[in-house]
């Protein structure tokens, strides 16, 4: 079903009214992608078979995994692109904190 991409798109939208800047939506993004990876290693790792079955039911593994889900073709590549960027930005971000971030 279309729950997944629902959900993702509906928050997506919810954080662009809200917060209005790009920095944020490159933020959300990294932080859904994080939070799904987390769910898959756990799905992967964990010794009970219920709750391995419940996570694989209703988490996706990655962005990636609902973009290979729903598209195909060159609208599958220029999303994963479009991913793939968002990610260096992403990374930038953090890398520009870092280097920024006082010391203790």
């Amino acid at each position: 079903m279309y729950i997944d991409l629902i959900v993702l798109i509906v928050l997506i939208l919810v954080v662009i009214m809200f917060f209005k800047r790009f920095s944020s939506f490159v933020f959300f993004m990294a932080i859904i992608d994080i939070f799904l990876r987390i769910f898959a290693f756990i799905k992967n790792n964990i010794g009970l078979p219920d709750v391995a079955a419940l996570i694989n039911k209703y988490f996706p593994e990655s962005i990636f995994d609902i973009i290979n889900k729903y598209t195909l073709g060159l609208p599958n590549i220029i999303l994963k692109w479009a991913f793939v960027i968002i990610m260096i930005i992403f990374l930038s971000y953090v890398i520009k904190i870092f280097i920024h971030k006082k010391k203790i």
